[in-house]
């Protein structure tokens, strides 16, 4: 058990990193505080699906893959920034510690990437918007990481340096000098966990609503997430480092997406767009066409530039091609 004390604000909670344990095997509770934000975001995003021109089947295949994967991912980013941890004493990689993900060391970047590039094939192979698909994915993404947040808060992890702001974390730690002692940091942890619960609230109320363009949602949490994390990441006491330099990997990659995202976003926005270029309106443009071609007298057919299959066959195609790869 940890003691977390909040000074500033009077109060103390007492934290423990075990919830319990089954045939003497121990439930973390930051794998149930993961486990919770997931199927919080699954749920969130099988509700809207169909707003995006995606069908729930599709977002329960894809987790199928995406899950295993972005898990891979997120243990790879993190290992390639910290290979001396795994290191034997004659200099040798030490294999087995590499993949026990159970002792620590994720990195949501790597998790970000690998989704990224899973969503890629997925929606490739089943002629879908990724786009579209990315938009939808953008709420799952941030209510995973507000939530997951939280699980940084019951390992005692992922703080900040020394303050004396009235929402200070006082902590029992030996991470800065290699001594038990008592410190009192920035809690970082719930600064990303309410930016994200922000970014949120701002893609459901505002962006959504105006949305012009697929990817638009998609550019928007990157831009957000970016800004956020370049800030908070050079409060945190744990970051990872461009191997021995001084550069801190998630603060630099955080500017570069951010910087990216917003670019591209402010130059479609000042394109023109039409609500029938959106992804959903496409689809329901397709289904009309083809339900239309289905009405056709059987002796007309062969007057019909194609069946219905070929058409959405040709249209779910052009989509694709303007796709990102």
């Amino acid at each position: 058990m940890s003691s977390v004390v909040f000074p500033g604000l009077g109060f103390q909670i007492n934290v423990r990193d075990i919830a319990f344990r089954v045939f003497g095997w121990p439930i973390h509770w930051y794998g149930i505080i993961i486990a919770l934000g997931f199927l919080l975001a699954v749920a969130f995003c099988s509700r809207r699906a169909s707003r995006y021109g995606v069908e729930q089947d599709d977002i329960i295949d894809l987790l199928i893959y995406a899950v295993p994967l972005c898990i891979i991912g997120a243990r790879l980013y993190y290992v390639i920034f910290y290979l001396d941890l795994y290191r034997n004493v004659d200099g040798g990689l030490d294999f087995g510690r590499m993949v026990r993900i159970w002792d620590g060391g994720l990195a949501i970047y790597g998790g970000i990437i690998a989704a990224i590039l899973v969503l890629l094939v997925f929606c490739k192979k089943r002629k879908l918007c990724f786009l579209a698909f990315a938009d939808l994915g953008s709420f799952g993404m941030l209510i995973g990481q507000l939530v997951g947040r939280w699980g940084n808060f019951v390992n005692v992890e992922a703080y900040g340096g020394p303050t004396d702001l009235p929402w200070r974390m006082g902590i029992y730690d030996d991470a800065v000098t290699g001594v038990y002692q008592y410190m009192e940091v920035h809690p970082t942890f719930l600064y990303e966990s309410l930016w994200n619960l922000l970014g949120l609230l701002l893609l459901i109320f505002i962006v959504e609503k105006r949305r012009k363009f697929d990817g638009q949602i998609f550019l928007s949490y990157m831009a957000w997430y970016g800004l956020g994390r370049s800030w908070i990441e050079g409060l945190r006491t744990d970051s990872l480092y461009f191997f021995s330099t001084g550069l801190r990997v998630s603060q630099v990659l955080a500017i570069v997406i951010f910087v990216v995202a917003t670019a591209v976003l402010i130059f479609q926005l000042c394109r023109p767009h039409t609500p029938e270029d959106l992804w959903p309106n496409r689809m329901q443009a397709m289904k009309a066409a083809a339900a239309s071609e289905a009405e056709v007298p059987e002796e007309e057919w062969a007057e019909t530039p194609g069946s219905a299959e070929e058409i959405l066959e040709e249209l779910r195609e052009e989509e694709n091609s303007d796709d990102p790869t």
